[in-house]
């Protein structure tokens, strides 16, 4: 008999991620308040769920990919129609007290929410280029397994409820810096008359690199920020969650603050829908061109 999981958000990275369970054997019960994400969830052979709760009654492990904190609040609160004894892997990037809530809540109704960010973007999660940060009780943690090695190609159990998602604001810490150094070497490479194609071949192989540079390099030396990477808008929310984290913990960050002005003026600039590329396009401005 095939197993089905449940999949709750079904967006650029939930689909993504949903068409690999997919495409492993598994059934998958989507949902979507977007009609038009569900209609394409069950053209791909998935099946469409009127909601969290109708996706819950017919799986034990579920996964929610949502865009913001009071998505999740309305998913658990759906939640409480459903069945006790579930496991939902949360995969968004949320603040850990609204994550805290959410598992609270689902605990009062019997269920287990593992805290389970994924670092990668949109482009990434289509070819499998994803890893878990997974984080929360020992048992659920079992459960979850073999749907997350369905969908990513790695998970780091990280351990006690919350890690998971520190982890993942050091990992977009990092994105954030490493985006906007690749953008600013390429500008130089520009200005300096370079073959943009050249260079990225020859710095992607020497020790200049990084994952930003090989997996953005290309849509930068293009110009071209429409790919399926990760909204400037969304990242924006990710920054505003980091920049939380680090005063939280009394830690200096700042390189990173530096590197969020540029997320902030491609924001201003009207680009929230663009890739975060797209802070190539601010420096590429400020440079005249």
């Amino acid at each position: 008999m095939t197993e089905t999981v449940g999949f709750i958000g079904l967006g650029v990275m939930g689909s993504a991620l949903s068409a690999h369970l997919l495409a492993a054997g598994w059934e998958v019960a989507g949902y979507d308040i977007d009609a038009g994400r569900l209609a394409a969830h069950f053209e791909r052979g998935g099946l469409a769920a009127t909601g969290p709760a109708d996706a819950a009654a017919r799986a034990d492990v579920l996964v929610t990919s949502l865009p913001h904190t009071q998505a999740l609040r309305d998913v658990v609160q759906d939640l409480a129609a459903a069945p006790p004894g579930r496991t939902v892997i949360e995969t968004s990037t949320l603040p850990i007290a609204v994550k805290e809530d959410a598992r609270d809540l689902l605990a009062e109704r019997g269920s287990v929410l593992l805290d389970c960010p994924l670092s990668g973007t949109g482009g990434q999660a289509k070819s499998k280029d994803v890893v878990a940060y997974l984080s929360g009780p020992a048992d659920a943690k079992a459960r979850a397994e073999p749907v997350l090695r369905a969908m990513t190609r790695g998970i780091h159990d990280v351990g006690a409820f919350g890690n998971g998602s520190k982890v993942k604001f050091i990992a977009n810490l990092l994105v954030a810096v490493h985006n906007t150094a690749a953008a600013e070497a390429l500008v130089l490479a520009e200005r300096a008359g370079l073959d943009l194609t050249a260079v990225l071949a020859a710095v992607s192989d020497g020790a200049g690199t990084s994952r930003m540079l090989e997996v953005r390099g290309p849509a930068m030396a293009a110009a071209d920020y429409s790919g399926p990477g990760v909204a400037t808008s969304v990242f924006g929310k990710d920054l505003e969650i980091i920049a939380g984290f680090a005063r939280d913990v009394t830690s200096p960050t700042p390189l990173f603050a530096l590197a969020s002005t540029f997320y902030a003026a491609a924001l201003a600039q009207g680009r929230g829908g663009e890739d975060a590329a797209c802070v190539h396009a601010v420096l590429r401005a400020m440079a005249g061109r």
